[in-house]
């Protein structure tokens, strides 16, 4: 049976236009005014906003292996109900993906378990050790969205170079948590103004933009498809934007705790992450670097831990918060309802940029492409509530927080698997 969603908004040329889209099997089949009802099965968007499906380039599902924290469908649950319909996993979890079976193991385990897509990362080294050989790439390229070591940074040039070496001789992707231990010192908060009042141990923002400037020249010399994870600093954003311009193939994501967030806004071990957040000259020029094309795309860094994890001592409590179900609302009201960005924009950080960098058919709403979309109640205004989430994390920033634009319907492959609180599994 055909599916037929009325009354709906979509952007065109910057603009909310009122459509119909019909849907068949898994397919976008028109985009129309008024289209006639054959007996289909209507669903009433009620003037809301419908956009192309969320895509998280990095995500924590801690499946295998930390299931306490959150599972597979936990965490599609979460992404759903926050507006995602394909999530990238990261694959620090146990046993790590970096070889056929473990990957396959995983691909399984999505294929079960979850509610929106899943693809899931392999890892650049075996079992995610700095100075252990490299994964087969050329093996595992074609099961995966790409190789990173997410959680601990590349600390051998030599083996950041022939990682990107296999890397665009298999054109595949390369995705980089950087960060230069020699450096960190055992800090647990910003290397900032704070640290240094309250004389708490900082990390410096240079253990991030010496790896990020080590592994764009490395990029700028193998031609190798690379990006940044959860970029954090001024001088990161910088070194970004002038490689960019030289036609360096990188690209790079920003969380929305990193965009709205300072080191003087710490004050639980729920914002305690890494990176840290980090000072107002380094929030001002992440804005910056987003609104003029140098950050490519939103991504949440989703990391759920349990809730004894995080009542230690904060230098004790482990680094990450979750962000899956509150991503959109605040951007969208940080941004949008300020002025500072178009919905056009927001659209592309959420979705299209993702899907471009990834290179995936998705991101688009236009007939005959795969129907993956988002319906939102850019007018829904209420306040974040930790206690609802689908995530077994509670570990936000942001509980309480009053925000617009909220994800009501997410659609998979035109079946819808979330509708206002609910899951359609």
């Amino acid at each position: 049976m055909k599916t037929l969603l009325i009354n709906c908004l979509i952007l065109h040329s910057d603009e909310l236009i009122k459509k119909d889209i019909l849907i068949e099997k898994d397919r976008i089949i028109s985009i129309k005014d008024n289209i006639k009802n054959k007996d289909y099965k209507v669903i009433d968007i009620a003037n809301r906003f419908v956009s192309p499906g969320f895509i998280d380039m990095h995500v924590h599902l801690r499946e295998p292996g930390f299931e306490n924290k959150e599972t597979i469908k936990t965490g599609t649950k979460a992404a759903a109900r926050g507006g995602y319909t394909l999530v990238c996993a990261m694959p620090n979890v146990n046993p790590v993906p970096d070889n056929l079976e473990t990957i396959n193991q995983i691909i399984e385990l999505i294929k079960k378990n979850a509610v929106i897509k899943v693809l899931p990362y392999s890892a650049i080294s075996k079992n995610i050790t700095n100075g252990s050989d490299l994964v087969n790439m050329e093996q595992l390229k074609d099961k995966v969205c790409g190789f990173t070591n997410d959680g601990f940074g590349i600390q051998s040039t030599r083996q950041m170079y022939e990682t990107m070496k296999n890397a665009h001789k298999y054109e595949t992707l390369i995705a980089a948590h950087c960060e230069d231990e020699e450096i960190l010192y055992g800090g647990y908060i910003h290397q900032g103004k704070r640290a240094l009042e309250e004389g708490l141990l900082g990390i410096t923002s240079l253990s991030e933009s010496i790896q990020i400037a080590r592994d764009t020249l490395i990029a700028e010399e193998t031609n190798a498809r690379y990006h940044i994870c959860h970029i954090s600093t001024k001088e990161g954003v910088r070194i970004v934007r002038e490689a960019k311009k030289r036609g360096v193939n990188i690209s790079c994501e920003v969380t929305p705790h990193h965009l709205l967030l300072t080191e003087y806004d710490v004050t639980n071990t729920n914002f305690k992450m890494n990176p840290p957040v980090r000072g107002l000259d380094d929030k001002y020029a992440l804005i910056s670097g987003l609104l003029d094309g140098t950050i490519d795309c939103i991504a949440t860094d989703h990391a759920p831990h349990t809730y004894i994890e995080k009542q230690k001592e904060f230098k004790e409590a482990p680094f990450g918060v979750v962000g899956l179900e509150t991503a959109f609302p605040l951007i969208y009201t940080h941004f949008v309802k300020t002025n500072m960005a178009s919905l056009d924009d927001i659209v592309k950080w959420f979705s299209s940029n993702p899907a471009r960098r990834l290179n995936l058919e998705y991101g688009k709403l236009v007939e005959g492409r795969i129907c993956d979309i988002t319906v939102i109640d850019l007018n829904l205004k209420k306040k974040i509530d930790k206690s609802k989430f689908f995530s077994k994390g509670k570990n936000t920033p942001f509980d309480g927080i009053e925000c617009y634009g909220w994800p009501v319907m997410t659609f998979v492959n035109g079946i819808q698997v979330y509708r206002d609180g609910e899951i359609y599994e």
